[in-house]
């Protein structure tokens, strides 16, 4: 076996590691005995502080490879670093033991789950997984999952979990309520559940490593002597979970070295504690506290907003963030009527900065609070044939035909798994109806056996006969394919086989539909993937690639080199940069998501949250809210967020939508002098900052320009009531085009919808 050597190589063959750091970067990389909490504000340079600082203890002989112990939270950021870190020591690097905490603690688990009762095939339940488990236990107890919704008492539990209580605590301290009742009674029947399907959920892989430390002190003592060097990226989102398993790892030799900024701890909502890295030197004695304020990302104007915002929080560690670039472009604060105004506005913001100043399309993010927000940008982008890309949708992993398959895949490694079972044992349709599903699990309920084990002996069960047939017929074509598999035959080959013989493909081409036709395209995507892996990784297994995909985030699926606009909520942003930012929504009860009644630890996350936006804009920021906004199908008018009342305005230019569209010159009004300048001739929309009446210019050239502005005098808005000398009354429930030759749609009640030009229409208002 190949080890380590720890004899000090050559002076002279030592990279510099120091190099071009800062006096504080220096600081942070160059401690390496005790605890150190290294607060490191956005855009400090903290990825290469922690990579140096790694390839330095290496370097240094501190620790081998893999004594090294580095946490973080996305898959995208331990890539990053091992690849940064093995441009810088080779092929040493593969030896760390860096990940997510989920993906490092899986792989203890792996080792170890025997102990604590698992296999070590356990399946890793995503969050849909989770649901249907307890929607399956609220049915059992006679509840409707229509009224008690599956998705409120995993979240319930989760949190439960992640605050390290097990279901006897939660009933004897949550139990307030009918829901807090019902919540007891699932989560006990949950963790039952899963450890008889040889399954773990998100949260598990969490909190079982601390039960295994806690049940076997011979485990912790091994790992603890393992990691004599542990470090933890994004400290300030650590659970309580986390932080113990953390604490008790690190607890023999304490070189845990923190990285991280409460001014961006926006997680609480799934459990991140703040007081984790704000009680830091509390729980290390002789901490040391190093801090980065270089900002190597934004302009002067950025940060300048950035820090007048955060600093309106009361709990927080101190820094001021500072940076050598210029002063920059100042915010653009974008006054808009509604959302469709806004996202117009933005797309013709985005249209012209391409033209004017030769952005790309990722160069572009439009931030916004809640995933609902992003219709209205994608349908003003595709107008304009503008590319985008959504993250926080629908995952390819999350698609109908996709877990299908992977719920093949999964029985093949660990049968005993019910929900992945119970997916596909009549999908395709094979004659288990749903009555001999029920009997069967009504048999392994009262046995307290698992389904896959009464499924192998069907005979013996009351179930149709029929069906007995076909259930024979399936664990047959699974025990088939789990022995080719275990005898060598290889994943891509062994996908194509599960395809085959359980009729999957054969049926979706002979329903021969649209539908049907693009999900077959997506299993084809799907065999890429599995051929990519198996063809790329030096001992290929169908566990390890299953665990692999179970633990894919949507940050992951982000593509940063992808031509396209990039439209995600702010809290999937941390992390990124963009050279130009639109931060959306900016109003009252949206951003803030609280309302002015709000506690003040809500109001100061929603800050927080804010100034993660703000901090994703490397050269441009703007900011935008509307003054009216559906809801509900009515449109609602709107109070600008409190936020943009807290920014300073002296890096502030506010721009309302008065808007020129003009065939062949683009033009400039001065609004102090109220004439036109002609700046370009490309074609364009061009917004001003100072709203203006209905008017025509001349130009020198004889050209005339017509532009409307709808004030507030203008009686035919949305949401006006109507008469029609035909129609009758009526409600206008949307507006297009300018003043008079504007066209609406009214709702009328006795004669339905209609599209009506309003310089033709005999429409009045009524009060």
């Amino acid at each position: 076996m190949k080890t380590f050597s720890l004899q000090p190589e050559e002076p002279q063959g030592r990279p510099d590691f120091l190099k071009g750091l800062n006096e504080q970067q220096k600081k942070a990389v160059t401690h390496t005995n005790g605890p150190l909490l290294i607060v490191a504000g956005a855009g400090s340079g903290k990825t290469r502080v922690l990579t140096y600082r790694i390839a330095y203890l290496l370097q240094q002989f501190k620790a081998a490879p893999n004594e090294i112990l580095a946490l973080t939270f996305t898959n995208k950021a331990a890539r990053e670093m091992k690849e940064r870190i093995g441009n810088l020591i080779g092929d040493k690097a593969q030896k760390l033991w860096m990940g997510t905490f989920h993906s490092i603690f899986s792989k203890i688990l792996r080792f170890e789950a025997d102990k604590i009762g698992y296999g070590r095939d356990f399946t890793i339940y995503d969050t849909s997984d989770s649901e249907t488990v307890i929607k399956q236990i609220l049915q059992e107890l006679n509840f409707d999952p229509k009224e008690i919704k599956p998705r409120t008492i995993r979240n319930k539990i989760s949190d439960a979990k992640n605050q390290l209580i097990n279901p006897d605590q939660f009933q004897q301290r949550f139990v307030s309520s009918t829901l807090d009742d019902i919540t007891a009674r699932v989560y006990a029947l949950y963790i039952k559940r899963l450890k008889q399907s040889n399954a773990m959920d998100f949260d598990d892989l969490l909190i079982k490593p601390i039960e295994l430390f806690e049940e076997h002190p011979d485990v912790l003592a091994t790992y603890q002597d393992r990691f004599k060097y542990i470090l933890i990226d994004e400290y300030q989102d650590t659970n309580h979970a986390q932080y113990k398993a953390t604490k008790m790892l690190a607890d023999k030799y304490r070189n845990i070295c923190v990285v991280g900024d409460d001014a961006q701890s926006i997680y609480s909502f799934r459990g991140a504690d703040i007081s984790n890295i704000l009680n830091f030197k509390e729980d290390y004695e002789n901490a040391t506290q190093v801090p980065l304020e270089q900002n190597y990302r934004s302009t002067k104007s950025i940060l300048q907003c950035a820090d007048s915002i955060i600093k309106k929080n009361t709990k927080q560690l101190e820094k001021t963030l500072w940076t050598e670039k210029e002063h920059g472009e100042p915010i653009t604060m974008l006054d808009n009527h509604d959302e469709r105004d806004e996202a117009n506005r933005v797309a013709s913001y985005i249209n012209e900065l391409k033209l004017r100043v030769g952005y790309k399309n990722n160069d572009f993010a439009i931030l916004y609070r809640t995933n609902y927000q992003s219709r209205v940008f994608e349908e003003a982008l595709r107008r304009k044939d503008l590319a985008y890309q959504l993250v926080g949708g629908l995952s390819f992993y999350q698609r109908k035909e996709i877990k299908d398959v992977l719920a093949y895949l999964t029985l093949l490694v660990n049968p005993h798994d019910e929900t992945n079972l119970l997916r596909i044992i009549n999908e395709p349709s094979r004659g288990i109806g749903n009555k001999s599903i029920q009997d069967l699990l009504v048999q392994a309920r009262g046995e307290s056996r698992s389904v896959w084990s009464i499924l192998e002996h069907v005979e013996s069960t009351d179930v149709y006969k029929p069906a007995k047939v076909r259930i024979r017929e399936f664990v047959n074509m699974i025990n088939t394919l789990r022995s080719e598999l275990e005898h060598g035959k290889g994943l891509t080959e062994t996908t194509r086989s599960v395809l085959e013989q359980s009729g999957y493909m054969k049926a979706l081409v002979e329903e021969n539909s649209q539908e049907s036709m693009m999900r077959r395209d997506n299993i084809l995507e799907f065999q890429n993937a599995i051929a990519y892996y198996e063809k790329g990784t030096s001992k290929p297994s169908l566990s390890a690639f299953l665990q692999e995909i179970s633990l894919i985030t949507d940050s992951d699926k982000f593509d940063e080199n992808k031509p396209a606009i990039t439209l995600m909520t702010v809290h999937a942003s941390k992390g990124l940069e963009f050279p130009v930012v639109f931060v959306v929504g900016l109003e009252e009860n949206l951003f803030p998501v609280s309302g002015r009644d709000g506690f003040d630890a809500d109001i100061e996350e929603e800050r927080r949250l804010f100034y993660v936006a703000i901090t994703r804009a490397q050269e441009r920021l703007y900011f935008s809210f509307c003054r009216s906004r559906y809801k509900f199908g009515e449109e609602q008018r709107q109070l600008r967020s409190r936020f943009l009342d807290e920014v300073d305005p002296g890096v502030v230019r506010t721009e309302t939508g008065v808007t020129i569209t003009q065939k062949t010159d683009r033009y400039h009004l001065d609004t102090s002098s109220s004439k036109l300048f002609s700046d370009t001739s490309t074609t364009i929309e061009y917004d001003w900052e100072t709203p203006v009446s209905r008017k025509s210019y001349k130009e020198t050239t004889g050209t005339t320009i017509h532009y409307d502005y709808d004030d507030q005098n203008d009686p035919f808005q949305v949401g006006a009531r109507v008469i029609h000398a035909k129609f009758g009354p009526g409600k206008i429930i949307s507006r297009t085009g300018l003043g008079m030759d504007a066209k609406v749609v009214v709702f009328f009640k006795e004669r339905g919808q209609k599209k009506l030009m309003l310089k033709a229409a005999p429409l009045q208002v009524i009060d």
